[in-house]
């Protein structure tokens, strides 16, 4: 494959697929996580890391050059991060799902975190075109005394433009286990026009849906209390939090500022209760 991109990408209309894979492993060196292993094939980068809150956690930055998801294209992405490093995962943007010619377009991530590490897989938002068939998969597999912390926010149609998600499909898998065993596991299918988006059992009408969960140390009453009234305040959110460790927050907007929003109130909220650190917004998100 060349590097010039296909083709009318931008309409999702396209003559070639990218088929693309990155892996990242993060380990601890002298007291720092460092990206000991970075290896790629196609458009999938790893900018270099930055440390905005010292060498204890890499923030790393995925970049996928062409900026969007075309039917037939196929993205895995692979993050280790060793015993008692740290890292935060981000993206530069919105990922634009295009329209389908036809194909299915796909993502998989799959993230390992070691024990006493600490992965947060915080992209930002995934816009679906109308008549896009997009498939996403996240499995996350975490040791004992493993943190990870992490959002998905989807965005149907392009309402500022007058599109709705009247054509197409979208698929989402998530599984998050520890030491072998299956914690949550989330599934989710979506059609174009399908009656649950209107339904108030449903998408109730919205058009933006975003999900975020943690997984680590178990929270005490104080903070689940500030994560129940975080959500509280906001129409269609709720949050789970288990005795376990586990939190699991969802929310519905025609907005995908606001959902952003209340993920970011809620890193704030568990990171330093799972981490001991307070939460450093990656510098990414303030250009």
């Amino acid at each position: 494959m060349d590097g010039s991109p296909p083709q009318s990408r931008s309409t999702g209309v396209t003559t070639r697929h990218w088929n693309a894979r990155l892996e990242v492993g993060v380990a601890l060196r002298d007291e720092a996580s460092i990206a000991v292993h970075r290896r790629h094939s196609g458009p999938l980068r790893l900018q270099k890391a930055l440390y905005p809150e010292g060498p204890t956690v890499a923030h790393l930055l995925v970049v996928h050059p062409p900026a969007g998801i075309a039917g037939g294209d196929r993205l895995e992405i692979d993050i280790a991060v060793g015993t008692g490093a740290n890292a935060l995962v981000t993206t530069p943007g919105a990922t634009k799902w295009y329209r389908s010619d036809g194909a299915r377009a796909a993502q998989e991530a799959t993230l390992s975190v070691a024990r006493g590490a600490c992965l947060e897989w915080l992209p930002q938002e995934n816009i679906v075109f109308d008549g896009a068939d997009a498939q996403t998969s996240t499995t996350i597999a975490c040791e004992r005394d493993a943190t990870c912390i992490g959002w998905d926010i989807v965005v149907l149609g392009r309402r500022a433009s007058g599109e709705r998600f009247a054509r197409g499909a979208l698929r989402q898998d998530l599984v998050l286990s520890c030491d072998g065993r299956v914690v949550w596991r989330e599934r989710a299918r979506i059609a174009g026009s399908d009656a649950l988006l209107d339904s108030p059992v449903g998408w109730n009408g919205r058009h933006v849906a975003g999900l975020f969960w943690a997984w680590g140390v178990a929270l005490g009453d104080e903070v689940r209390e500030r994560c129940r009234l975080a959500t509280m305040a906001r129409p269609d959110a709720g949050v789970t939090v288990l005795r376990d460790g586990l939190v699991v927050a969802r929310a519905l907007s025609g907005s995908s500022e606001d959902v952003r929003a209340l993920f970011q109130e809620l890193w704030t909220i568990v990171r330093p209760a799972m981490t001991g650190r307070h939460a450093t917004m990656p510098r990414i998100w303030s250009t």
